[in-house]
């Protein structure tokens, strides 16, 4: 068990002072404020909870997650706190509601500590594209932490909280999680309510975990999902008991997609690594087959082309009048909405919000928007068809290992490709989960991803659980 996960440090709480603990990250917050992983820390307040909950754990009456410190992505809602979302358009917005996840994990009497960094409104695959500046790596100053939700990456990896919230639409709590070597979950799409989640494309979003260990995500999970009121799109299914079953064992058959082995742009590192662990895998009796996924280069440009229709409505309510920021150059209504999110959105939201509009326009919808989500229920179902067979599928989670700070500034659309790998499952609404997978050359993580079938988080669980053990 990994000393630095709060399942190992649950059964020591009830002899230690809980505050002084809270202090400790809050002291580690402070000494690597370099590192730009909060927008806000919530230091007071926290240190007056975490009397209150040490009080509950000696009269053993915490809940599931008692003493547990979380961050929240600037994108989670948390009542009387700032929320902006990585952009200055939210600029003095404080949310007047919590998001389910967050009055969940409060109910569990875990501890918010902040809301960390994030690229603007999801927008990005390195937080770079954030109002309150770039995340860098723990691990290696001069490269990203991943993103969006590289700020959450970035304070678990270095002991600022124990777990963090994200949000993943394409790959944010997947790719960050393999950049700073964690273990990042991206639940089925539907197992965790939306509410209280900034949207950035609503069919694609899902609250995501950072942890040290899979146990520390399973943990929370059983705290966070199932049905709400707020959400319809939110799954009417009970929640399994996921720590309990990080215990099944079984002998798998798991398929490997060729065409993520073969690709120009993948790492060698990476290749070897992923090659290492399905061989690892099959002395360990699994059943490991490579499997031709033809769709895999649709993937990309259809995730792209509907998320940005999805978010060229969804920040339509972005305009000035009813929240955050407004234009204090504005004369007239039609200026208020133009020069506010003129002023309020940065380049990369701006030229989402366009190619959405663009897309959804009368002349330009038949040919790429209904195109595209035709593709999707074709990566959908071909991706079903798989797991009708297998019990998992295996591929790289990205093709580069953390890249250096403004390595893509003249050329965005190739950093659009690092999210090649992540997409699939997020296109298909299946659960995915980033594992650490070894070091590359220079001792950057390595990231290896597993998807498995809708629902099926707690199987998922334990074969990563598994999977953990003999990487080790």
């Amino acid at each position: 068990m990994r000393s630095d996960s709060f399942t190992a440090l649950r059964p020591l709480l009830a002899s230690q002072n809980l505050t002084a603990i809270v202090r400790q990250l809050l002291q580690h917050i402070q000494a690597q404020q370099d590192l730009n992983a909060f927008v806000n820390v919530y230091d007071q307040e926290i240190i007056a909870n975490a009397a209150v909950v040490n009080q509950k754990i000696k009269e053993n009456q915490g809940g599931p997650l008692a003493g547990m410190v979380v961050g929240l992505k600037d994108m989670i809602a948390y009542k009387d706190h700032p929320l902006q979302a990585g952009s200055k358009i939210l600029t003095n917005y404080i949310s007047p509601f919590d998001a389910t996840v967050t009055e969940r994990l409060l109910a569990a009497d875990a501890l918010i500590i902040g809301h960390q960094n994030c690229d603007e409104f999801g927008m990005g695959s390195s937080s770079e594209n954030a109002y309150f500046g770039t995340v860098l790596n723990p691990l290696d100053k001069t490269r990203v932490a991943g993103g969006s939700s590289g700020g959450s990456a970035a304070a678990v990896k270095a002991k600022m909280c124990h777990v963090s919230i994200g949000t993943d639409t394409g790959g944010s709590v997947r790719q960050p999680a393999a950049f700073c070597g964690l273990v990042g979950l991206k639940p089925s799409y539907g197992r965790v309510s939306r509410h209280g989640l900034v949207a950035y494309a609503s069919s694609f979003d899902t609250a995501g975990i950072f942890a040290h260990t899979v146990e520390d995500c399973a943990s929370v999970l059983e705290v966070i999902a199932g049905p709400d009121a707020f959400d319809d799109t939110a799954a009417d299914r009970a929640v399994p008991r996921y720590t309990n079953a990080l215990t099944e064992s079984g002998r798998y058959k798991v398929a490997c997609l060729t065409g993520t082995l073969s690709h120009d742009g993948l790492q060698p590192e990476i290749k070897a690594h992923t090659l290492r662990s399905l061989e690892l895998l099959k002395k360990e009796g699994h059943q490991v087959e490579h499997v031709h996924f033809g769709l895999l280069k649709y993937a990309l440009p259809t995730y792209y082309i509907l998320v940005n229709a999805e978010a060229s409505t969804n920040l339509a309510r972005f305009d000035g009048i009813r929240y955050g920021y407004r234009s204090s150059y504005a004369t007239t209504l039609e200026e208020v909405y133009i020069k506010t999110r003129t002023e309020g959105f940065a380049k990369e939201v701006k030229k989402r919000i366009m190619l959405g509009s663009f897309v959804l326009s009368a002349s330009q919808c038949e040919t790429h928007y209904v195109k595209a989500l035709k593709v999707r229920n074709l990566i959908k179902k071909a991706l079903q068809d798989i797991l009708n067979q297998y019990d998992f599928i295996i591929l790289p989670t990205t093709t580069t290992t953390a890249f250096r700070v403004n390595s893509f500034a003249n050329n965005p659309i190739s950093m659009y490709w690092s999210d090649l790998y992540t997409v699939l499952a997020s296109v298909a609404g299946l659960p995915a989960i980033s594992l650490p997978n070894g070091v590359d050359n220079k001792d950057l993580p390595v990231g290896i991803q597993i998807i498995g079938n809708y629902f099926e988080e707690a199987k998922l669980l334990a074969f990563s659980s598994h999977f953990e053990s003999i990487v080790k």
